[in-house]
């Protein structure tokens, strides 16, 4: 009798099963077949990334780690100094409930400087390591008087990092200098990444120079978390000249096997520039825009990028600077911070770098590098 009604449980089971994946097949008979999937294109930026210009539209889904911004000259509200990413910026300071540590090459906006004047009014602590040369602007004078303490490089180096590290979870970077004219005139970046582990990267360059005096060569090589992974994209971070910039961005232009594109305020570097001449012999889509400003300087690499036939332009940015610091490679690889290709941001400036790994975040740059592109001159 037992084994009976085991027998019988059994059935019936079958039974229902057999039911279940018979209705599902009556249920998608007559349902065609799902269309292939239209192709998006090209430079479509996926739902977790937020790219913002001077005259933003409608709000965009942001990323929960990574935000991009880029700074907008020919938008008429440029003219007007409002609208641009230093609203982000202010909107970040003033979320800001334990901490801000800035470290700038320049600093003249007026808008971050009523914000980090209110953080530390209501208890934030807030730090400055700034350029020696550039602390004589008043706005950095209201922030001394304001009792923030702020700390030159007094060195021959440059101090040209452009980071903010909020709350020791958020850092801000990019080539943007937080100036009126790096924010309104320049073409510039601006990222926001979400990371704990990335901010110890900042916050601990930071302390080397706010705390320790360390700048430019007497700085270390000991950054935490130089590589990581945040939701699935690897993602590295480099700061100059501790630790051999060029030779990492060199290796990743030999391994490039499509395309190399890039946008450079000031290239000096000739063994960068001698690689990306080899791989454009062999036959790599190369392009780049650089700074009318800069390609005369002694050094440049726009002369001799010119007569090896690359495809390299001036850039149409009439009243302002093309500042970015910026190199993609295989449509996959963003290089982008505060590092000039140059001898000086290699060996004696205070530079930082990230680098991303990720096809959507290469293809939101490669919008800004076709806009800046179409706009410059051959």
């Amino acid at each position: 009798m037992k084994e009976f009604r085991m027998t019988l449980k059994r059935a019936v089971l079958f039974i229902t099963i057999m039911s279940l994946l018979l209705s599902c097949d009556l249920s998608n008979a007559g349902t065609p077949s799902p269309a292939p999937a239209t192709a998006q294109p090209a430079a479509t930026a996926p739902p977790d990334i937020f790219a913002l210009t001077t005259t933003p539209a409608a709000p965009l889904p942001v990323a929960s780690w990574l935000q991009i911004y880029f700074t907008d000259p020919s938008a008429p509200s440029a003219r007007n100094y409002e609208g641009g990413p230093d609203s982000v910026l202010v909107k970040a300071i003033d979320a800001a409930r334990l901490s801000v540590d800035v470290a700038a090459y320049d600093f003249n906006l007026w808008s971050l400087r009523d914000s980090l004047i209110h953080a530390e009014q209501r208890g934030v602590v807030v730090r400055m390591v700034m350029e020696s040369d550039n602390m004589d602007n008043p706005e950095v004078q209201d922030l001394k008087d304001a009792a923030i303490p702020i700390r030159g490089d007094q060195r021959e180096g440059l101090m040209h990092d452009k980071f903010m590290v909020i709350d020791r979870s958020q850092v801000w970077t990019g080539s943007m200098n937080y100036t009126v004219g790096g924010t309104y005139n320049d073409n510039n970046d601006l990222i926001s990444i979400l990371s704990p582990q990335v901010a110890a990267d900042f916050t601990h360059e930071f302390e080397e120079m706010f705390a320790d005096d360390r700048f430019g060569p007497d700085g270390l090589a000991d950054t935490p978390y130089p590589k990581l992974i945040i939701s699935g994209t690897p993602v590295e971070v480099y700061f100059s000249p501790d630790d051999g910039v060029a030779n990492r961005i060199i290796e990743l232009i030999n391994g490039a096997e499509e395309s190399i594109h890039f946008l450079a305020y000031s290239f000096t570097s000739n063994d960068i520039g001698e690689v990306i001449m080899e791989k454009a012999q062999a036959g790599l889509q190369v392009s780049g825009v650089m700074d009318q400003s800069q390609v005369t300087a002694q050094g440049s690499e726009y002369d001799p990028f010119k007569q090896a036939n690359l495809d390299v332009r001036l850039d149409g940015n009439g009243e302002g600077l093309m500042h970015h610091k910026l190199i993609l490679i295989d449509h996959q690889y963003v290089i982008t911070g505060s590092y000039n290709f140059t001898a000086s941001a290699e060996n004696s400036n205070d530079e930082n770098v990230v680098i991303i790994d990720n096809e959507s975040v290469a293809f939101r740059y490669l919008d800004e590098f076709n806009k800046i592109y179409d706009a410059s001159l051959p």
